[in-house]
């Protein structure tokens, strides 16, 4: 874009495009990092909620890794999410893909509740012996979506499609430190001020807490 302009007799760096597009809603397509790849030594459980009704908060939780780009490479977002309410149960941000920041967002998310299913891809972090251990210990139910599949994990599809048009492709954070802060005022807002549509224009919190007695944020 910056030649481009430059050929047309603008005068402008990357820096001012940059801005400018950010500014604009403008985005460039392109590949971004493969954020579920498989492990051929990992169990796969099966994807347990055609046809389920979701009646309740913990019902079924979900989990999703997406990335954010930085200024300097990616940093990778794990969210997990209760279906009934929308109501995010915890996030963690990771400049690498290990099982780690997954782990602990699930240990967070089990000190308000527990889900009678949790369901997610097939990525290694969430086949790996630490992560569903943790769900077995529980005794809580493993499903996953089949490959390809993204519509089996839709709730968690359209909060990232939320949380990327409504933050971060709107703030354009350059650093872990930014993205961190700035996403944390974003899930506090999304949980307790944003009313949702399919909530009856209801927070997720409201919803979440209405049946439950967990301690939320």
């Amino acid at each position: 874009m910056v030649v481009f302009l430059n050929q047309e007799g603008y005068d402008v760096n990357r820096k001012r495009v940059q801005r400018l597009m950010r500014e604009m809603g403008i985005f460039g397509v392109c590949p971004g990092p493969h954020t579920s790849q498989s492990h051929p030594e990992h169990l796969v459980y099966p994807y347990l909620l055609d046809g389920v009704m979701i009646e309740h908060p913990n019902h079924v939780w979900s989990a999703d890794i997406t990335y954010i780009r930085l200024l300097k490479g990616f940093a990778y977002l794990v969210a997990i999410l209760d279906w009934f309410s929308r109501y995010v149960l915890s996030f963690r941000l990771s400049n690498s893909l290990e099982t780690v920041f997954c782990r602990e967002a699930l240990d967070e998310a089990l000190e308000i509740g527990r889900p009678d299913i949790f369901n997610s891809d097939q990525g290694c972090q969430f086949t790996s012996t630490d992560f569903t251990g943790t769900l077995k210990q529980r005794e809580i139910k493993i499903s996953m979506d089949g490959r390809g599949r993204c519509f089996d994990n839709i709730f968690v599809e359209r909060l990232w499609r939320s949380v990327k048009y409504e933050d971060i492709y709107l703030k354009g954070y350059q650093t872990m430190t930014e993205a961190q802060e700035g996403l944390k005022r974003y899930f506090q807002f999304y949980n307790n001020e944003r009313f949702h549509q399919s909530l009856g224009y209801r927070t997720p919190r409201d919803v979440y807490m209405e049946k439950t007695r967990g301690v939320v944020r």
